[in-house]
């Protein structure tokens, strides 16, 4: 079954939703029987995923932990909801065996914020990746200035904010670290705001 083609208003099952993504020419996410169509992704957007990907892998070879970009699933299934969202990245350190389309027990899932996707990556999805009980970070990108969020398990998902071009944020769940300026190489950000009184001498 061609996901495309599937009504909003009509119930698929999660074992249709896999098989129908599989030949999908797009990537549709799946919320309790419901799919819903992915928009596309900005240059920014693609060269920050594409920059993160690059760092943890580097760190990652050799160890259990597995990173995974835009086209791997996540499946959060709960007692009262299902659902299978496409992290931006995510990484798991378990075996996760039989299921060559998804990773079930992430330890750390990244998104890169848009104006398209920002409300729900704070919102619904922080709270359905909250169920997950292997993650243990839940880090946010933005992509159109220097900014990253991260919310960690063991503090209770305190909010963490960096912003300097020099921050280096550490990554207790998978002994990784990432360097705020390497996340946005190639990326053209916007200078930031000129003081009023720069040009005083």
């Amino acid at each position: 079954m061609a996901l495309s083609a599937v009504s909003d208003s009509l119930y698929i099952t999660p074992e249709e939703y896999v098989e129908g993504e599989k030949v999908s020419d797009i990537r549709h996410e799946y919320i309790d029987g419901q799919v819903f169509a992915m928009a596309g992704e900005s240059r920014d957007h693609n060269m920050v995923c594409g920059n993160i990907y690059m760092a943890l892998r580097s760190q990652l070879r050799g160890s259990p932990c597995r990173v995974f970009m835009e086209n791997v699933k996540a499946r959060i299934k709960t007692r009262t909801s299902d659902c299978y969202y496409y992290p931006d990245i995510q990484v798991g350190c378990g075996g996760d065996e039989g299921h060559s389309h998804e990773e079930r027990e992430p330890k750390l899932i990244i998104e890169v914020l848009s104006s398209s996707t920002e409300r729900k990556d704070r919102a619904e999805k922080f709270f359905t990746y909250r169920q997950l009980e292997s993650l243990q970070e839940y880090v946010l990108v933005a992509q159109d200035t220097r900014r990253l969020e991260i919310f960690r398990r063991d503090t209770n998902w305190e909010w963490e904010l960096y912003t300097g071009e020099d921050d280096e944020i550490e990554l207790k769940a998978i002994d990784a670290s990432l360097k705020l300026a390497d996340l946005y190489e190639g990326v053209d950000l916007p200078d930031p705001p000129k003081s009023p009184f720069q040009d005083e001498q």
